[in-house]
């Protein structure tokens, strides 16, 4: 219970921000109608309970799985084994992550079924397992990140050529999305594990980071490839202005409640097997132990029903009329000052956050502190959303005139940023987007797009994510460059002292 008040307390401080914000508009801009206003005060009642929950059942679940299964496959030191454990895991995990499902819907919805959720999500998830199982290789082999990373965006850069607008942006949003609250914890618990079973202290202190950049990556090849498989032509926008669906409060919780508690029974039955098979083969934990992951599980099911419960079914639907109504405002200036301030409350509500600062402060022996890494998310995050607004608003202005230079400083940058801050940069790139980006964030530059004359919610209403998820990487970076100026300035001052 003790723990519960903390993710409570947490989550809390995390919703809350937004909340506050959305309340101020309605009584300025936005005057919702009550209905949806109430629903949407339960949504963000049930996220902070269903996150809280989910946090808790990820710290007794989720994440010690991720570590006993990286050391008992490390320990086997069969190479073929380990790929296809890897394969395995790196499918379902991802296939179990709520914020894919939220994108995966959204692509659905918006193209009228052309894109269906279940192409995103298998494409995805294929790509995600193949890119785990050549991250924890590259740890196992000493590889080292930034020449990976290197070779991985040099490719994506070959396949945008061959990818559709639309499509580009898509899949760049899906690299965002698969690496939230369920994906990162397992994905960082894996690596931690992987690296701490090498003799050297100072390489498995690196290559504790970098593994979510190179999953990330995962998910943008699936999109890259799905398009390539696929003969969808010319992609339009299908959905209509439409803001109140029922003038029920309850009746879209109830509703939802059928296909969300399936979707996630079909996600995390596969993982619960996973964990069997490896309990009775490998791990052979008492039976206290035992018990206390499966009800970790238990509390990860419900705290996800809980949060795609409100998110769905009262989040979002604000985030879209709130984008929509500031977007329709004579003054631009508006809508962009409010996403950057909406982007920079949205980290501090992301849980996988938490977990990647957490573990920077306890690998690094708090050498790099957790709230510089969260004023340096921040900044980049509420920049994103700003410059994903400004190509909304501006005619031409494309994803790729951020992406493509974004991606090529972020790259340049690798081989003068201390060593230990590019993993950390890449995975902060992804941890960022998390739970309230693909909902809230999301809805908002939709509605934005459905607002803004000339401009295409498919081809502009996506691609935020993708921003979000670059931004980071050069803040953090440039985070790390001035650690190592201090660290020298300080070295050369001791030094001058002592003589």
């Amino acid at each position: 219970m003790n723990i519960l008040s903390e993710k409570l307390k947490e989550t809390s401080f995390s919703v809350i921000p937004i909340t506050f914000i959305v309340l101020i508009l309605n009584f300025t801009v936005l005057h919702l109608e009550t209905h949806i206003l109430i629903r949407f005060l339960i949504g963000a009642f049930m996220i902070v309970l269903g996150l809280s929950i989910f946090l808790l059942g990820v710290d007794i679940s989720i994440s010690p799985i991720g570590r006993l299964v990286s050391s008992t496959l490390t320990k086997k030191n069969r190479l073929v084994i380990i790929i296809i454990a890897d394969l395995i895991l790196g499918f379902f995990i991802s296939v179990a992550e709520p914020d894919l499902h939220i994108l995966a819907g959204q692509v659905d919805s918006v193209t009228a079924g052309v894109i269906s959720k279940l192409n995103v999500v298998i494409f995805v998830s294929v790509g995600i397992a193949i890119m785990l199982t050549l991250g924890l290789i590259r740890i196992l082999y000493n590889i080292p990140l930034y020449k990976v990373l290197t070779v991985l965006y040099v490719i994506i850069l070959g396949l945008s050529f061959f990818t559709s607008s639309e499509l580009l942006a898509i899949s760049f949003d899906a690299s965002g999305a698969t690496t939230g609250a369920m994906t990162v914890p397992f994905i960082l618990a894996l690596s931690l594990g992987t690296s701490t079973m090498k003799k050297d202290s100072k390489v498995s202190e690196k290559d504790s980071f970098g593994l979510v950049a190179i999953v990330s990556t995962g998910a943008i090849f699936g999109i890259m490839l799905m398009n390539l498989f696929s003969k969808s032509g010319e992609l339009t926008s299908s959905i209509e202005q439409n803001m109140a669906v029922s003038d029920s409060i309850l009746n879209p919780f109830i509703e939802n409640i059928p296909t969300i508690a399936s979707e996630l029974l079909l996600a995390l039955f596969p993982f619960l097997v996973i964990f069997l098979v490896f309990q009775f083969a490998f791990f052979k934990l008492p039976k206290r132990a035992f018990i206390k992951i499966l009800i970790g599980l238990l509390y990860t099911f419900l705290g996800l029903f809980l949060f795609l419960s409100g998110v769905q079914s009262g989040f979002m639907e604000v985030g879209n009329i709130t984008g929509y109504t500031i977007a329709s405002l004579d003054n631009k200036v508006y809508i962009i000052l409010i996403g950057f301030v909406l982007g920079v409350v949205t980290i501090l509500a992301e849980p996988a956050v938490h977990v990647l600062t957490n573990q920077i402060e306890d690998v690094t022996s708090r050498y790099v502190k957790k709230n510089a890494v969260f004023v340096s998310l921040c900044l980049g995050v509420g920049l994103a959303v700003a410059l994903s607004i400004v190509r909304i608003i501006i005619p031409g202005l494309n994803l790729w005139h951020y992406l493509l230079p974004g991606y090529f400083i972020s790259i340049l940058m690798t081989y003068f940023t201390p060593k230990l801050f590019v993993g950390i940069a890449f995975d902060s790139g992804g941890v960022a987007t998390g739970p309230m980006t693909a909902t809230f964030i999301l809805a908002f530059t939709q509605g934005a797009a459905k607002a803004i004359e000339g401009a295409d919610v498919l081809k502009d209403g996506f691609g935020m994510i993708a921003m979000v998820a670059l931004m980071p990487i050069i803040t953090m970076q440039l985070l790390g460059i001035i650690y190592q100026s201090l660290t020298k300035k300080e070295g050369a001052k001791t030094h001058g002292n002592e003589l």
